[in-house]
């Protein structure tokens, strides 16, 4: 009866013992001997987070497919109540006790590169959840489907999650972002665009210890109190000392068309010295990372597609799931490229991985790690056979790629990714122009 409960090779990430445990603290366990325990519930919870595009039962299929007694096929309504008998809260355990960055992972100047962002997620139209989540209006339409807000903090380079939060849409991003700022410690720097450049958010990051890099209007009032040598001056914000960076960034498309845009980044990495400002400022660019990892887990994973419960319940189950078999698939990957020094954690192909995963799901291949312990295994083999090219210079402009009209708008939009050359220019001198209040 147990034998269906796996997740493949990453089964030794989330091994047997671990989900017991969770079970046990979160008072998941099954008080009787089931036919689907509970055990076994939750890597099907785990299972379906990586085969987005299938229903319940098809996972079940394919996690029982290479065994060689599959016994019997439980019918979808055993399953949705063994999915309601486990709870959310093992799986949230689960997340959260793989939720942080990997060995060996990626630092600029000692200090462990995240990025803060969010991203909204669809659930289908049901009652309670239209009632829990809500929708986005507009004059478009608005969104069609109740929206959940995802919240994270990612480790740039390997892309592993180190905290997460989500609840209903009408709660903004700064309403989320204290929520997340435990995982934040000395020896971080966090990236951030400019709608967590506010007092409050920056005092709580501040308090953490953990340093902070974060774009804010160009207009911002920032009382000059030193100017540095490289043209950055100390500030103050929430009562929190601040370097501010003034720049002015070029970008060449194709080596004809120029596009120029100033930045104003604030940073308590105040030491000009050791952390200089063109650095910092080509540093910022690594924010972006945090929007492939919503791309894998939105397009890649789920495939744009909507998740399957129709509860708040059922969606906050399935999200944890769905976050805890992405982190477990980037510890894969993360394990892969530390072993192979020569190779940077950008280039790991998720995709790829991702694939080769569900490979071992199937198979029911690496469940159990061999006399021989192999730190690599067959997903990470596959990731270091295919990597991705070095990464290119490109811009893209930030529109709809995906209209709510399949006819076409009036005028043209240019959804092109150019090819590019940036160039930075750390500003010297002060505005001219009188700075506007926040």
């Amino acid at each position: 009866m147990f034998a269906p409960g796996h997740l493949g090779e990453l089964t030794q990430l989330v091994p047997f013992e671990m989900v017991d445990e969770v079970l046990a603290e979160a008072g998941g366990r099954e008080r009787r001997l089931r036919e689907l325990p509970s055990r076994v519930v939750v890597y099907l919870l785990l299972a379906a987070g990586l085969f987005a595009e299938l229903g319940y039962r098809q996972v079940w299929a394919r996690l029982t497919s290479g065994l060689a007694e599959p016994g019997p096929v439980p019918s979808s309504s055993a399953l949705a109540q063994a999915r309601r008998r486990v709870g959310v809260a093992p799986v949230k355990a689960l997340f959260e006790l793989l939720a942080g960055p990997p060995a060996g992972a990626t630092r600029w100047r000692s200090l462990l590169v995240c990025a803060l962002d969010g991203t909204t997620m669809s659930v289908p139209d049901s009652p309670a959840n239209l009632a829990r989540y809500g929708h986005q209006s507009g004059s478009h339409g608005g969104s069609g489907y109740p929206l959940v807000r995802v919240l994270a903090v990612v480790a740039c380079g390997t892309r592993t999650l180190l905290a997460v939060r989500f609840g209903p849409f009408k709660s903004g991003e700064c309403t989320y972002a204290p929520q997340v700022f435990g995982c934040l410690r000395s020896g971080m720097v966090l990236l951030g665009d400019r709608m967590f450049a506010v007092r409050a958010l920056v005092t709580a990051i501040a308090e953490t210890g953990a340093d902070l890099l974060i774009r804010c209007k160009n207009n911002r009032s920032l009382p000059r109190l030193d100017t540095l040598a490289d043209g950055s001056f100390i500030s103050i914000l929430g009562g929190v000392t601040v370097r501010v960076i003034d720049a002015e960034i070029t970008v060449t498309l194709s080596g004809t068309s120029r596009r120029t845009g100033r930045y104003r980044l604030i940073t308590t990495l105040t030491d000009h010295r050791r952390y200089p400002a063109l650095e910092l400022l080509t540093l910022y660019h690594h924010r972006w990372e945090i929007e492939t990892t919503y791309l894998e887990l939105k397009s890649t994973v789920l495939g744009g597609r909507v998740l399957r419960a129709r509860t708040p319940q059922g969606v906050d189950q399935e999200i944890y799931a769905l976050l805890t078999a992405y982190q477990a698939l980037r510890l894969a990957m993360a394990e892969a490229t530390v072993a192979q020094t020569a190779l940077q954690a950008d280039r790991a192909s998720f995709t790829i991985a991702l694939h080769t995963a569900r490979d071992q799901i199937i198979h029911a291949a690496g469940i159990i790690a061999d006399s021989v312990i192999d730190l690599i295994g067959k997903i990470g083999r596959a990731v270091l056979a295919d990597p991705l090219p070095p990464r290119r210079v490109r811009v893209s402009p930030r529109i709809v790629k995906r209209a709510i009209s399949k006819h076409r708008a009036k005028g043209q939009a240019d959804r092109t990714n150019h090819r590019a050359a940036i160039a930075i220019d750390v500003l010297t001198e002060p505005e001219s122009t009188t700075a506007q209040a926040p």
